[in-house]
């Protein structure tokens, strides 16, 4: 019996968290990762050279990397005062790759080789992207903040969000990926900078949407500055005003961080979800996933994904 595909969205640390849970599980990995990214090497990158975000798509392979010493590599950040200082190793390898290769799915399909990479790592979008949302100040004053960098590290509350350009291109992988996938993943991760940016885009949240894959969601432990005041519940609240026909399957979440369920509860309902709760975070006490503890809370789920696609097999072949 195949594994389960499953197609998983984000960026960042919080996707990173959800790769490394699904490599402890008998899945097909395929990663779509935000390029909207221009803060750091990133964004100078961006500026200098052009070029898609490396920062969050090389989180993404070192997550998946099967061989840790080209991952710690990856990894490496420079120190000093000299150019190279801020940037990562990894960051400069997309970068070349990038350069080398017209098509960017190839340039990650060769660094997926380089890294062993358990899975594949595509990009959202064919070109770099730029998020804006409009906010209300600690004044209570209107107003539009543009960059990720800018709207990740906001002290205002987000009331839209949107991208630049609006209809970005989709690379014909992605959809394929989506298309064929059993299991869609969102989150956890910065919530308007990296969960919602893959449903700001119109073809791949149409994709999403056609899909016949089961849909799950993994909520944060804590807000963070972009989503400060914004409970567990109100996260779903700010997924569903974007979704426009996404339903969920299921929502995990963590029992210590939901604490009362019901608004939780109500929130996933009305995506058409049930609420599954799990410890998933750290048992040190930061607000952090734990992989191993996130890839038991999936397991089952997977199984039930893996165990209807049996069922399904043995019907077509006449049984």
């Amino acid at each position: 019996m195949r594994r389960p595909r499953v197609v998983a969205f984000g960026g960042g640390k919080g996707l990173s968290v959800s790769l490394r849970a699904l490599r402890r599980l008998p899945a097909d990995i395929t990663a779509v990762v935000t390029v909207a990214d221009d803060g750091g090497s990133s964004g100078r990158l961006r500026v200098d050279r052009g070029a898609l975000p490396p920062g969050d798509l090389r989180q993404a392979l070192a997550a998946l990397a099967d061989d840790q010493g080209a991952a710690r590599l990856m990894q490496h950040r420079y120190e000093g005062t000299d150019s190279l200082s801020g940037h990562t190793v990894g960051n400069l390898m997309l970068l070349g790759l990038l350069e080398i290769h017209e098509d960017p799915v190839a340039a990650l399909d060769e660094a997926g080789r380089m890294t062993r990479a358990h899975g594949r790592v595509l990009p959202m979008s064919t070109v770099p992207l730029r998020i804006e949302a409009d906010i209300i100040d600690e004044h209570g004053r209107p107003g539009v903040v543009r960059g990720q960098h800018n709207v990740a590290v906001s002290r205002g509350t987000v009331t839209a969000v949107r991208l630049d350009p609006a209809d970005p291109p989709v690379a014909a992988e992605v959809l394929d990926a989506v298309a064929h996938a059993d299991v869609i993943l969102f989150g956890p991760g910065s919530w308007y900078t990296s969960v919602l940016p893959h449903l700001l885009t119109p073809r791949l949240r149409e994709a999403i949407a056609e899909s016949r894959a089961r849909r799950l969601l993994t909520l944060n432990l804590s807000e963070d500055t972009e989503t400060a005041g914004l409970s567990l519940a109100g996260h779903l609240g700010a997924f569903a005003k974007y979704a426009d026909g996404v339903t969920i399957d299921w929502v995990i979440a963590d029992a210590r961080a939901v604490g009362y369920p019901d608004p939780v509860e109500s929130a996933a309902q009305s995506l058409g979800a049930r609420l599954v709760l799990a410890r998933v975070a750290r048992d040190d006490g930061t607000p952090r996933h734990d992989p191993d503890a996130l890839a038991a809370a999936l397991r089952p789920l997977l199984e039930t994904e893996r165990e209807s696609a049996a069922t399904e097999f043995r019907r077509s072949a006449g049984e």
